[in-house]
């Protein structure tokens, strides 16, 4: 995975993030989109994400990941 700096992660679009309006979990590219349905899965878990949003979350990254 290509490590994303805080200042590269700052110029990325909203639409590259899986929560845009929070800016949280980008999904530049494949490796990204993998690790943010991980993060994610792990925080809805935790009880720190709702469902609804890991189900965003999930749907933006399976559309990278083309499945």
């Amino acid at each position: 995975m290509a490590k994303l700096t805080a200042a590269k992660k700052n110029t990325e679009p909203k639409k590259e993030f899986g929560l845009p309006e929070k800016r949280k979990y980008p999904m530049p590219d494949a490796s990204h989109a993998r690790n943010a349905k991980a993060r994610a899965s792990e925080m809805e878990h935790q009880g720190k994400l709702s469902a609804a949003d890991k189900k965003r979350i999930d749907a933006k990254a399976d559309r990278i990941l083309k499945k």
